[in-house]
């Protein structure tokens, strides 16, 4: 069961498309097998095409219809030559887990070492390389420094369960951490966990040597 969901400030940027691109593949992993937010995020979407209905017409320059039939009448351009389609890489997963349909058409490293227990993968977002967007696979009972957030990180869990000393968030559960929280997620006993996150700004590490591994990942 989740108990952990983007709160409405998220569902709504989502709704408008006002979120980074990073930021929008978490919250989209997040949706897709959560009902609750499924039909939260409708309902904000309504809400969002009943408000532009209010709207009063926007007056268009004077100039636009002759640039719009300009454009209608302008010859076709050369079609590009498309390159052969690439199968997207990703790192192996646990049997059974399987990844969120908001990764299609991206691709992942293979898993790296960060730390004993610890391993990460770059996630490439095709159409915005620029995303800070990563898999943490972190084993059992083990911790991440502590830490806070300069801007703001979301966490999905794909598998597993950890808890930060403010909830246990499972299989399912999303999280937003920013300058307010400072927390350690610790990975239950009971096995390794895996978790996709989307950072803006920077993750503030305490520790020479946990800044250095954060360094490395982009957190």
């Amino acid at each position: 069961m989740i108990h952990h969901h983007p709160d409405d400030g998220l569902l709504l940027a989502q709704a408008a498309g006002t979120l980074s691109s990073g930021h929008s593949l978490l919250v989209a992993s997040h949706v897709e097998a959560c009902a609750e937010c499924q039909a939260r995020l409708r309902e904000l979407e309504s809400i969002g095409g009943a408000m532009l209905e209010q709207l009063a017409p926007a007056v268009l320059p004077s100039q636009s219809l002759a640039e719009a039939m300009a454009a209608i009448d302008a010859p076709p351009a050369a079609p590009k030559a498309k390159a052969p389609p690439r199968r997207s890489s990703r790192p192996a997963l646990p049997a059974g887990m399987s990844w969120p349909r908001a990764l299609h058409g991206c691709s992942a490293t293979a898993w790296r070492w960060l730390g004993p227990g610890m391993r990460w993968s770059r996630v490439t977002v095709p159409y915005d390389p620029a995303a800070n967007v990563f898999l943490l696979r972190i084993g059992a009972g083990k911790e991440l420094p502590f830490h806070t957030h300069s801007r703001s990180e979301l966490t999905q869990v794909l598998h597993g369960a950890f808890h930060d000393g403010r909830a246990l968030f499972g299989p399912g559960d999303f999280d937003e951490a920013d300058g307010d929280i400072h927390h350690q997620p610790k990975v239950l006993a009971a096995g390794e966990c895996i978790c996709l996150a989307s950072v803006e700004g920077r993750v503030m590490f305490q520790g020479a040597i946990a800044r250095m591994l954060g360094s490395l990942v982009g957190m």
